[in-house]
C-alpha cells in the first residue's frame, strides 16, 4: 500500500480529502493527518509516506518550509500541494521545490483522483528497471504518442501522406489513433505569455493543459494535440449527441485562466475550425483556428474564438497602404526615424478605423512592414551581419503580442532598436575614413595636399567626403587643413631658428608671400611678430 499523509489547519479540508478519493482502489493509506507544518513533519519522519497532500499556508511552519526540511529526512516524497492561495510567488516558490501536482481550493474530485492516479504511475515507472515488460509497454507508448503526434505534424507542414493514410481506417492504422463515424474538429490553443516563462513554469503548464483536456474531452471517441512552436494544435472525433463542444472548450479555457494568478502575463485564446464528417476537415480546420487566433487581436485574448476560412488582405490594395508604403520606404532613405515611426502609427490606425479589418490582416500588415524595411536596407546598403537574426527572430516573437496595439508597438520598437544601431554603425564606418584623412594631412603637410587627393586615399568620392568630413569635424575640408598649417607653422616659429622661407615649405607653402598672408590673417600677426613675442 502507498502510504499517504494529509497535512491542514483546516479540519474540514482534512475529512473532505479523505472522503473524496477512493483510497483502496488506487491501493493507497492514509496513515496520518497534522493541523500544522510542524507536526506534519513529525509523522513524516514516522510514517516515512510516499505521498504528502499539504496546504500551503499553516501555522508554525507552513507547506513549503516543510516540504523543504522533509526533503532532507525523507527523500522521495510525492507533494501534492492544496490550497486556495493563488499568489504567483507561492506557485513559483512550489514549482521550484520540485512539486508539478499544484491543485486549487475548492477541491475538485477528478482532479485530485487524476493526481494521485498519476503519481501512482510515476512510482511504478520508477521500478521500471526490475521490470522489463512495463518498461517495454512504456516505450511503446510513447512511440504510440510521437507517431500520433506526427500526423498532426505532417498536415501543418503540409508533408504528402500516404493514399491510405486520407481514410479514416488509414489513418488508423499508420498512425495508431481510433477514429469512429462522427463529427470532426481542429483546436488551436495559444498561450500569450509562454515565452516569458520559465523551463519549470513550462512545464507545469503543459501538464494543466494536458490534464485539463482529459477531463473536458473524455466524452470524445478521440483526441490527440501536438505542442507546436508555442500552439497547442489539437484534433477531435466525436458523436454530435454526446458531445458538446462550446462547452467542453469554455471549461477548459476557465481552468487554464486560474493560472494567470500564478503565472505572470498570462494569457489565453483557444481558437476552433471547422467541423466536418471526415478526417479530411482537420487541415482546412487548422487554418481556420488559426484565423480565429489572429482574430483575438481585434477581440481580445482570453476568449474561444470561432474560425472561418478567411485569408484575403483587402488593405494592401487600398490608397492607404500605397501611401503608407510610400512614406515608410521615403523616410528610411532619408534615414528620418521620427517619420519612420509616424507612418506605422497612422498604419495602426487606419488599419483599426476599418470595421472589417481582421487579426490575420494586422498581422500581414506588420509583416510587409518589416519585410519593406528589409528591402529598403538592402537596397541602401545599410544591412549588417545582424540583419538576418533580427528578422527571424522578429517573424518569430510578433506571434506572441496578444493585441494589435502591442503587435504595432513591438513592430516600431524593433524597428528603432535596428535603425538606431545602423545609424551607429554607418557613423562608425563613416568615422573611420576621416580618422584616417586626419592622420593623412598630419603627416602629409609639407606636401601638396587637395580634397581629391585625401578622398581618394581614403576611398571615398570627392563630394561624399566633403559632407561626411563636415559633419564629423564641424569645418570644412579646407579650413581644417588651413588650421593644421597654421598650427604646425607656429610650433616652429616658437621653438626652433629656421628661417620663415623653409617653414614656409615644411607646412605646404611654396610662395613665402601667400604663407605670411594666410598666417597674419589667421594669428593677426607676421611670422616675424610672432616669433620676436612668442618664442
Amino acid at each position: 500500500m502507498i502510504r499517504v499523509i494529509i497535512a491542514d489547519d483546516e479540519e474540514r479540508i482534512v475529512k473532505l480529502i479523505q472522503f473524496l478519493v477512493d483510497w483502496q482502489s488506487l491501493d493507497m493509506e492514509v496513515v496520518a493527518t497534522a493541523c500544522n507544518g510542524i507536526e506534519a513533519l513529525e509523522k513524516i519522519k514516522q510514517f516515512k509516506p510516499e505521498i504528502v497532500i499539504t496546504d500551503i499556508k499553516m501555522p508554525g511552519c507552513d507547506g513549503l518550509k516543510m516540504i523543504e526540511e522533509s526533503k532532507q529526512s525523507v527523500p522521495g516524497i510525492h507533494y501534492v500541494v492544496i490550497s486556495g492561495y493563488r499568489q504567483f510567488e507561492y506557485a513559483k516558490r512550489a514549482i521550484q521545490h520540485g512539486v508539478s501536482n499544484y491543485i486549487l481550493k475548492p477541491i475538485d474530485h477528478e482532479e485530485l483522483t487524476r493526481t494521485l492516479s498519476k503519481i501512482k504511475s510515476e512510482m511504478e515507472l520508477r521500478g521500471v528497471e526490475e521490470n522489463s515488460g512495463k518498461l517495454l509497454e512504456e516505450l511503446e507508448k510513447k512511440n504510440l504518442s510521437r507517431k500520433r503526434r506526427e500526423y498532426i505534424q505532417r498536415m501543418l507542414h503540409h508533408r504528402q501522406v500516404l493514399d491510405k493514410s486520407t481514410t479514416v481506417d488509414g489513418i488508423n492504422e499508420e498512425y495508431g489513433y481510433h477514429f469512429k463515424t462522427g463529427s470532426f474538429q481542429s483546436i488551436i490553443i495559444k498561450i500569450d505569455g509562454i515565452h516569458e516563462q520559465t523551463g519549470e513554469n513550462r512545464s507545469y503548464l503543459e501538464e494543466r493543459i494536458s490534464n485539463e483536456l482529459a477531463k473536458n474531452l473524455r466524452e470524445c471517441i478521440e483526441w490527440e494535440y501536438a505542442d507546436i512552436a508555442g500552439l497547442y494544435y489539437l484534433v477531435l472525433n466525436y458523436k454530435d449527441s454526446s458531445f458538446h463542444l462550446k462547452e467542453a472548450m469554455k471549461s477548459t479555457l476557465d481552468a487554464l485562466l486560474l493560472q494567470s494568478h500564478i503565472l505572470e502575463n498570462f494569457q489565453v485564446t483557444i481558437g476552433v475550425g471547422i467541423e466536418g464528417d471526415s478526417a479530411k476537415v482537420f487541415k482546412d480546420g487548422f487554418k481556420a483556428a488559426k484565423w480565429a487566433i489572429d482574430q483575438r487581436l481585434i477581440l481580445g485574448t482570453n476568449k474561444v474564438i470561432q474560425g472561418e476560412n478567411k485569408s484575403s488582405n483587402d488593405f494592401v490594395d487600398t490608397d492607404i497602404f500605397k501611401n503608407f508604403n510610400k512614406e515608410f520606404s521615403e523616410a528610411i532613405e532619408l534615414q528620418k526615424l521620427d517619420v519612420i515611426l509616424g507612418s506605422i502609427d497612422k498604419l495602426e490606425e487606419n488599419l483599426l478605423s476599418r470595421k472589417e479589418t481582421t487579426g490575420y490582416e494586422i498581422y500581414q500588415m506588420v509583416k510587409e512592414a518589416i519585410n519593406m524595411y528589409a528591402l529598403m536596407l538592402r537596397k541602401l546598403d545599410m544591412s549588417s551581419n545582424n540583419s538576418e537574426p533580427f528578422f527571424d527572430n522578429f517573424n518569430e516573437e510578433i506571434n506572441n503580442c496578444g493585441s494589435a496595439h502591442d503587435t504595432f508597438a513591438y513592430l516600431k520598437e524593433k524597428i528603432k532598436d535596428s535603425f538606431e544601431t545602423l545609424i551607429r554603425e554607418k557613423d562608425n564606418r563613416d568615422s573611420r575614413p576621416i580618422r584616417s584623412a586626419k592622420a593623412y594631412i598630419i603627416k602629409h603637410l609639407g606636401e601638396p595636399i587637395s580634397l581629391s587627393s585625401v578622398s581618394g586615399e581614403v576611398g571615398f568620392n570627392t563630394t561624399y567626403f566633403s559632407t561626411v568630413f563636415k559633419k564629423e569635424t564641424g569645418v570644412t575640408f579646407s579650413e581644417y587643413l588651413l588650421e593644421k598649417r597654421m598650427e604646425k607653422a607656429k610650433e616652429l616659429l616658437r621653438e626652433t631658428q629656421t628661417p620663415v622661407s623653409v617653414i614656409c615649405t615644411e607646412v605646404g607653402y611654396n610662395d613665402v608671400k601667400h604663407f605670411t598672408k594666410n598666417f597674419t590673417k589667421h594669428t593677426s600677426l607676421k611670422p616675424n611678430e610672432y616669433r620676436k613675442l612668442y618664442s
